[in-house]
């Protein structure tokens, strides 16, 4: 009895066939117009899904700058939210004391020390983009202002700021707090 024995390294004779359908015919009959075509098409496929990978990439190249600038610019908002409580104490101890009853000259040194120390921060503020919202007299915003209370004021338009409560602060384009204010409101109409 002989048996049938293959050669070293060849496949075995029933799974020729299995192979060799895995892979496109090179030796095909199909026109050479219809391979073109096809070839045209998947470089156009490829070429079209190396481009949407290229604006892809790009896309998230610019959004990592994007953060990446925005986290510099406003890194500081936490810190300079805690400071706006030492700016308002500031102010608090100039007005606690009115001009005129300010005789003593230590005590005017006193509150001209505090001045300074108040005009050092605002501008310390100032220099990192973090700005003062003091809006009496302006129209109320409600993107920046904050209304507390509201008052008839005949000398003064509706929706007018009244008076500041606090100040507020923006952080380069951005509100830190608002303002709290007071607005004027309409006088009620007469007859009702």
């Amino acid at each position: 009895m002989i048996e049938d024995k293959e050669a070293p390294g060849s496949a075995p004779a029933n799974d020729a066939g299995e192979i060799a359908g895995d892979f496109p015919d090179e030796g095909a009959a199909a026109p050479p117009e219809e391979r073109i075509a096809t070839l045209e098409g998947e470089l156009a496929d490829t070429k079209d899904r190396l481009l949407r990978a290229l604006a892809e990439t790009e896309n998230v190249r610019r959004r990592a700058q994007r953060e990446r600038d925005d986290t510099q610019r406003y890194a500081i908002s936490g810190f300079a939210k805690d400071l706006l409580a030492t700016a308002d104490n500031l102010r608090r101890a100039l007005d606690s004391v009115p001009e005129a009853e300010i005789k003593d000259v230590r005590l005017r040194s006193l509150l001209d020390g505090v001045a300074a120390t108040e005009r050092e921060l605002l501008s310390v503020f100032e220099r990192h983009g973090l700005q003062r919202i003091d809006p009496k007299g302006e129209r109320f915003d409600h993107n920046f202002h904050q209304a507390v209370f509201e008052v008839e004021r005949p000398d003064a338009p509706a929706g007018t700021v009244i008076e500041v409560l606090q100040p507020g602060y923006v952080l380069h384009d951005r509100l830190l707090r608002p303002a709290m204010v007071g607005v004027a409101k309409a006088a009620p109409a007469e007859g009702r």
